[in-house]
């Protein structure tokens, strides 16, 4: 368990260091657990990243490459996204799946951001299913 507390602080640690424009943390149902530290990663105006390292009883991993995030409407601030990437959970067996994303966020006029997702998760290693009760809270400071 030690290797793996490790291995996700290193893997957050280089993301912090490459540049990312946002980093917090997500309350809610992340792969089993109920805290993650959150990180979003621009690949240009209209799409990032989203990443995550959950804790609690096991380790997990989500990256997901948001490829749609767009304004709502007029309203200054306030973002929709859509995204889908992997998902790893390191428990007793391995768990691999797919993850989707659907989120409303808003960006405050000083460097905050607060977002709501729904995480759908067809978990397709070690047993296949799908979750569609994922749901969180995403507090972040804007770089």
């Amino acid at each position: 368990m030690k290797k793996l507390l490790i291995l996700s602080a290193f893997f957050v640690a280089s993301f912090t260091s490459a540049n990312a424009q946002e980093l917090g943390i997500r309350f809610g149902d992340v792969l089993g657990n109920d805290v993650a530290i959150d990180g979003i990663f621009s690949l240009g105006e209209f799409s990032r990243l989203h990443a995550d390292v959950s804790f609690g009883d096991n380790v997990g991993v989500e990256v997901l490459y948001d490829f749609l995030y767009r304004p709502l409407g007029d309203t200054q601030g306030l973002n929709w996204y859509v995204g889908v990437g992997p998902s790893v959970l390191f428990a007793d067996d391995l768990v691999l799946g797919v993850s989707g994303e659907l989120g409303l966020e808003y960006h405050f006029d000083f460097p905050m951001a607060i977002g709501a997702d729904w995480r759908p998760i067809f978990v397709l290693v070690e047993d296949t299913d799908f979750y569609a009760d994922q749901f969180g809270l995403n507090l972040r400071y804007v770089f």
